[in-house]
């Protein structure tokens, strides 16, 4: 406890860094107040929001800034999309890969690309808002209410990607995760005050327990990594000698991260909205629609499941290239021991690469099912969502990568880090960092 505090006491003694915390609190004060300011034309009282099945989903990463149909109920979701597309494109359409290389201009041009992409999303996620709120909760003509809420619900996400941006340049961590983050955790309280009173008291500290090895077990896959050894050849540099050094490749388990699960549920959403189509004339489109739109039900899971295989392994490959590691490293004189520099190495890599992937995959899936295994073992469903999935590895992955640039500034100043070692382990090690 004496170091905790001691090490708060180093963040706060750091002026840069107590700026940006600081700024980083009010930045995240403003985004939850704008949760809460409803939709102009909509009588509170009578708000009764479709927040049931996958709305529960989404409206867990908006802090329930979705059930509340806020000017901020679509929050920065549709920015995700709008970025997920075009990093598809960018695969895909030769025009986007040559932006891609074109260095700082060409990421300027992608991100006003994202920009206007994400208008053209929003307002259309925006009429499907509309359809969710019941219609006695609309005080006025509803074709001038759907128009209103188009335009304040696209300004409300155009304010969550400006309160992001802000984060990232002024604050700590990522913006745009943050945010999601921030929506997330909002719900954790009054999620595990609900599973308090809905259970005993044993039942609810073996739940406790459960979620702590989970959490524990998530870090894990998020900090695992395979060390490929290098060896540097020696070199002379004027009048002196270097000699090679040992460094390693760190390959991670999950290298991924969460891109897979978000991959697999924006798909998943379409089975239940293409079977609405034909719900009225067709018991088969009935069954697929209420099917899928039960995240509990095994049918979802297992294609969910297998989504997310494929799209680990599909997402692996477009961000770990083998060879250009291996043009990296032959560049640099670097080689990996017993393997020939150029295509050996970079097989050597794939390989492992390969291997390494399966078991991240398959747990990436298991944690993705496990809050609807929860629900089945009668956990809330408010609280299981924070047994897996999506939401638990966006909290994991955000407050890591939050404490790693806190350990930067600590050990930039001298000041002990927050862990013993003084050093995130498999973050801040000194590691060979090949692109």
């Amino acid at each position: 406890m004496k170091k905790f505090i001691t090490t708060l006491k180093n963040i706060f003694a750091i002026e840069d860094l107590r700026i940006r915390i600081l700024n980083t609190l009010g930045f995240i004060v403003i985004f939850r107040l704008g949760s809460f300011v409803v939709l102009p034309g909509i009588d509170p009282n009578q708000l009764k929001a479709n927040t049931g099945g996958l709305f529960g989903l989404l409206d867990t990463f908006l802090g329930g800034a979705f059930s509340n149909a806020s000017i901020f109920a679509l929050g920065i979701m549709p920015y995700i999309s709008a970025s997920i597309v075009l990093q598809l494109l960018t695969i895909a359409v030769p025009y986007f890969q040559k932006m891609q290389k074109e260095g700082e201009s060409g990421r300027k041009k992608i991100n006003q690309i994202t920009r206007v992409l994400t208008i053209v999303i929003t307002l259309a996620q925006a009429v499907g808002f509309v359809a969710t709120i019941n219609s006695e909760a609309i005080a006025i003509n509803t074709t001038l209410f759907t128009i209103l809420s188009m335009i304040v619900l696209t300004s409300g996400t155009i304010f969550c990607m400006w309160l992001g941006e802000r984060i990232t340049d002024k604050g700590i961590g990522n913006g745009i995760s943050m945010l999601i983050m921030i929506g997330i955790i909002s719900r954790f309280p009054g999620a595990l005050v609900a599973e308090f009173i809905s259970n005993q008291a044993f039942v609810f500290l073996i739940e406790l327990a459960i979620l702590f090895f989970v959490v524990m077990s998530v870090v894990m896959l998020t900090q695992a990594v395979r060390r490929i050894p290098l060896q540097y050849a020696k070199q002379v540099g004027g009048s002196s000698l270097y000699s090679g050094q040992r460094q390693f490749i760190p390959m991670k388990v999950n290298a991924a991260g969460v891109m897979p699960i978000i991959f697999a549920q924006s798909l998943m959403f379409l089975p239940s909205m293409l079977a609405s189509i034909w719900a009225d004339t067709n018991e088969t489109a009935n069954y697929i629609g209420a099917t899928f739109s039960d995240f509990t039900s095994w049918q979802y899971n297992l294609v969910f499941g297998l989504m997310i295989l494929i799209f680990t392994y599909f997402y692996t490959a477009i961000s770990v290239n083998p060879n250009q590691i291996a043009d990296d490293l032959k560049r640099s004189g670097g080689f990996v021991p017993g393997i020939k520099p150029g295509k050996a190495t970079s097989e050597y890599i794939d390989s492992i690469l390969t291997r390494i992937t399966l078991p991240g995959a398959i747990y990436l899936a298991l944690v993705a099912i496990f809050p609807a295994i929860a629900m089945l073992f009668g956990v809330t469903r408010e609280f299981s969502q924070f047994f897996g999935g999506t939401s638990l590895i966006i909290m994991v992955g955000v407050v890591l990568d939050t404490l790693q640039q806190i350990e930067s500034y600590l050990l930039m100043k001298h000041y002990d880090g927050m862990m013993k070692s003084g050093k995130l382990r498999g973050r801040t090690e000194n590691i060979a960092m090949v692109s």
